[in-house]
C-alpha cells in the first residue's frame, strides 16, 4: 500500500515539474452576453496556456455558448470539458479554481484532493450561494486571488486563514478612443435592467427640454459591439452598487467618454474625484446627467476629467506585466504543492 502512495506522490511531483498537471477553470455560460468577469478567467488562462500549463475550461452543460461569440480577443489552446454526464476526473497535482459566486460548487468537490482556488471579482457574492455559517476553508480552499487590496481587506474579515493574492482586471482592446465629435448619446450600465429603465423614464419625465437626448442600454451587445456603441456617445451612466471593480467606466474612459456613477459600497481603487463624476445618493443621478448635459451643449467640460480619465484605463490595459503576475500567482502555488507532496512522500520513506 506505501510503495503504491509512494508511486502516486512521485508522478505527481513529475507532473508538476513537467507542467503536465491540469488547471481547471469553473466558468459560468452567458449565453452569448458579453461579460467582463468570464472574459477575465480566459485572459488568467490564456496566461498560463502561453506558460506552458494545461488548461481546461469546465462548463456545467454541453450546450454552452463559446466566448468566441462575443469577446474581442480570441483564446487558442484551451480545452474544454462539460461536467454534466461526465466523470470528471481531477488527479491530486491538479489545480480546480472556481469563482466566489459558486459556492455551492465548492461544497460539491469539498472531497477532492486537488488543489483549490477561488477567484473572487465581486465581494457582494461570497457568501450569496454559501450555506450559512460555512467557509471556505471547510470547503480545502484556502487559497483567494482578489482584484484589490480593499477587496482583500474586506474577505479576510470574513474567511480568516485564507492567503490572497491580487490580480487586476484589463479592458479589452477594442476600447479606443473617439475619432469624431459625440452626438447626443448616452450609454447606460446597470447591474438590473430596471435601475437603468427607470433612470431613463425619470430623466425624460423631470427634464422633457432634453428630450433630443438618446439613452443606449447596452445589455446583451458582443465586446466589439459596445465599443462601436461608444464611437458616437458623449456621457456614460454606471449604475452597479455592489461591484468591487467595475470596468464599464474604464472602458467609457479609455474611449474618451465621461462617466458619471453611483459610487459602490466598495469602492473600487480606481474611482478618485478627477476621472469621474461619483454620487452617492442614487435619486440624484438623473439631476447630475442633466447639469453635465448643459455644460456639454455649452462645451464647458472640464479637460481634466477627459485626461485623467485616459489616465486611469491606460493603468488598466493588457500588458505583459499581468502575464507576469499570473504566472507568479501560480507558480508558486505549484510550489506549494510540490511541497505538500514532498512532506508526504518524506513521512512515508521515514516510516
Amino acid at each position: 500500500m506505501s510503495e503504491d502512495l509512494k508511486q502516486n506522490l512521485q508522478r505527481s511531483l513529475y507532473n508538476i515539474d513537467t507542467k503536465s498537471n491540469k488547471i481547471y477553470f469553473f466558468v459560468q455560460d452567458t449565453k452569448g452576453n458579453a461579460k467582463a468577469s468570464i472574459r477575465f478567467i480566459y485572459d488568467i488562462a490564456n496566461s498560463l496556456t502561453k506558460e506552458g500549463y494545461k488548461v481546461v475550461m469546465l462548463y456545467e452543460k454541453s450546450d454552452y455558448t463559446p466566448i468566441d461569440s462575443w469577446s474581442f480577443r480570441k483564446y487558442e489552446g484551451l480545452e474544454f470539458q462539460v461536467i454534466e454526464g461526465t466523470n470528471l476526473q481531477i488527479a491530486p497535482e491538479d489545480i480546480l479554481v472556481i469563482p466566489e459566486i459558486f459556492g455551492f460548487v465548492m461544497e460539491q468537490v469539498k472531497n477532492l484532493p486537488c488543489g483549490k482556488i477561488v477567484l473572487c471579482q465581486a465581494y457582494d457574492h461570497v457568501l450569496e450561494t454559501l450555506t450559512p455559517g460555512a467557509t471556505w476553508q471547510q470547503y480545502g480552499f484556502y487559497k483567494c486571488i482578489a482584484t484589490s487590496e480593499t477587496q482583500r481587506d474586506e474577505i479576510s474579515k470574513i474567511m480568516r486563514n485564507t492567503s490572497f493574492d491580487i490580480l487586476r482586471p484589463t479592458i479589452s482592446d477594442c476600447f479606443v478612443k473617439q475619432t469624431h465629435p459625440p452626438k447626443p448619446i448616452i450609454l447606460v450600465h446597470s447591474r438590473e435592467q430596471r435601475d437603468g429603465l427607470n433612470l431613463i423614464k425619470s430623466f425624460y419625465l423631470k427634464y422633457p427640454q432634453f428630450r433630443f437626448f438618446t439613452f443606449r442600454d447596452l445589455r446583451g451587445l458582443s465586446e466589439e459591439e459596445f465599443s462601436n456603441a461608444m464611437k458616437d456617445a458623449f456621457l456614460g451612466v454606471w449604475l452597479d452598487p455592489t461591484s468591487s471593480f467595475g470596468t464599464f467606466p474604464i472602458e467609457c474612459m479609455a474611449s474618451g467618454i465621461p462617466v458619471i456613477g453611483k459610487i459602490p459600497s466598495l469602492k473600487p481603487e480606481w474611482m478618485n474625484e478627477n476621472n469621474g463624476v461619483w454620487v452617492e445618493n442614487t435619486l440624484q443621478i438623473v439631476d447630475v446627467i442633466a447639469d453635465f448635459a448643459q455644460t456639454w451643449l455649452e462645451d464647458s467640460v472640464l479637460p481634466t476629467l477627459y485626461s485623467e480619465g485616459e489616465v486611469t484605463a491606460n493603468n488598466y490595459r493588457m500588458t505583459e506585466s499581468f502575464d507576469t503576475e499570473v504566472s507568479k500567482i501560480f507558480n508558486e502555488f505549484q510550489l506549494k504543492r510540490k511541497e505538500f507532496f514532498f512532506q508526504q512522500l518524506n513521512q512515508l520513506n521515514e516510516n
